[in-house]
């Protein structure tokens, strides 16, 4: 847990940080970055989260239903983080309160999200061809949609805030995963979260990933042309998360 706490904060910072490094940067790339993130953090979503969560011993259809208010409340976040999470970077004529918003709302999504890497112990399962899932996909998923989340985030921050504002803000950010990594596996142990809300929060952030990814998708082509540069990409982190999932 102790190295996933790491991974998560650095991923953050030194992604966030790359703005500084590189402030023109080519939106182009970024998006080719984004479109591999967000096809693999759906692969993971659909062949690995949604496996485990109906067949870990939930209510297939009470499931069904916090997968849904997971992405029903994913739409809501977005209202306050204005899209932060697929990338949206462009925030023109915002205010500096409008900012703190923003942080608020992905601040909370980067904190359910790090729930998922607190006890996926209860998740797990062994299945018939003795393959014993666990949770390196799924970390590996988090921190694809991390960092670009982050190199979003710290150039909407370096543009409406001063450098050393922004710096303490993204490191707020990086910290929200983490946190809420470490609290709900705190809070388990202590008795004040069941297992059977851990299985209602892994369903509430499987929805708001499906909300991320496929939003991803749609933006990447707006005009619903083919652009194979794209496509390319997709099939590369889809083919990825197969071969992570079944393979290691």
């Amino acid at each position: 847990m102790i190295l996933n706490f790491f991974l998560l904060f650095f991923t953050a910072v030194i992604a966030g940080s790359l703005v500084l490094i590189f402030p023109k940067y080519k939106e182009r790339y970024f998006r080719l970055v984004l479109v591999f993130a967000g096809s693999y953090l759906f692969s993971i979503t659909v062949i690995h989260l949604l496996p485990e969560l109906f067949t870990s011993g939930y209510s297939a259809s009470e499931m069904g239903l916090w997968i849904l208010l997971g992405f029903l409340l994913q739409q809501l976040l977005e209202f306050l983080s204005s899209g932060i999470e697929h990338g949206h970077i462009h925030m023109h004529g915002k205010s500096s309160g409008a900012v703190f918003t923003v942080m608020f709302g992905l601040c909370i999504h980067a904190f359910l999200e790090g729930t998922l890497l607190s006890h996926g112990e209860l998740m797990d399962h062994e299945d018939m061809v003795g393959h014993v899932h666990d949770s390196k996909t799924v970390l590996v998923g988090i921190l694809m949609h991390k960092a670009p989340a982050a190199f979003a985030l710290a150039a909407v921050l370096s543009s409406a805030l001063s450098r050393k504002v922004a710096a303490i803000l993204l490191v707020v950010f990086a910290l929200a995963s983490p946190l809420g990594m470490l609290s709900s596996s705190y809070l388990f142990e202590l008795g004040m979260i069941k297992k059977e809300w851990i299985g209602i929060l892994y369903g509430l952030v499987a929805g708001g990933f499906l909300h991320i990814s496929t939003t991803i998708f749609f933006e990447s082509s707006p005009q619903h042309k083919v652009q194979w540069n794209k496509l390319f990409v997709s099939f590369m982190a889809a083919a990825l998360a197969v071969v992570s999932e079944f393979f290691f």
